[in-house]
């Protein structure tokens, strides 16, 4: 139905637009927050292991000389299924996740969780799916098979 979005918008821009909902919802609806003393350190734990996971993956990628842009799926010239790609099928996106969460931490509003359920949904449906569709076409049974053994998410 809303097939016009698939691989239309970068990810970072959707993550963006996410944070800023997190960010909105924590400054204009301050209330129930929940804060510990440790919050900032949990958050930025989170977001360290986002980053990091998006690097390395991003690595991976260009190490495989493959396309690292999410907009054109079909141009990708290589699965990879080394480092990351053994547990997730997605870890670019995971750490994304992984970032906007910390964030959530940081804001400490449990609100925060919504922007993120929406986020997960629109890369699952719009950035995912449409991928899975480019690297099935792409790669056929070798990539069927990766399907099989490794999750979408975690």
């Amino acid at each position: 139905m809303f097939s016009f979005l698939n691989n239309k918008v970068p990810p970072p821009v959707v993550g963006l637009i996410t944070l800023v909902l997190i960010w909105a919802i924590s400054h204009f609806w301050p209330e129930p927050v929940f804060r510990h003393v440790l919050s900032p350190w949990i958050a930025s734990l989170f977001a360290a292991i986002g980053l990091s996971m998006d690097l390395i993956a991003m690595g991976a990628f260009r190490k495989a000389r493959t396309t690292v842009n999410p907009l054109s799926p079909q141009k990708a010239g290589r699965l990879v299924r080394s480092g990351y790609y053994r547990f997730t099928r997605n870890p670019m996106y995971l750490g994304l996740l992984m970032i906007l969460i910390g964030f959530a931490i940081y804001c400490g509003h449990w609100a925060a969780i919504f922007p993120i359920a929406g986020f997960v949904f629109y890369i699952t449906e719009f950035q995912i799916k449409p991928e899975e569709k480019a690297m099935t076409e792409l790669f056929g049974d070798d990539y069927l098979s990766y399907k099989k053994t490794v999750r979408r998410w975690i």
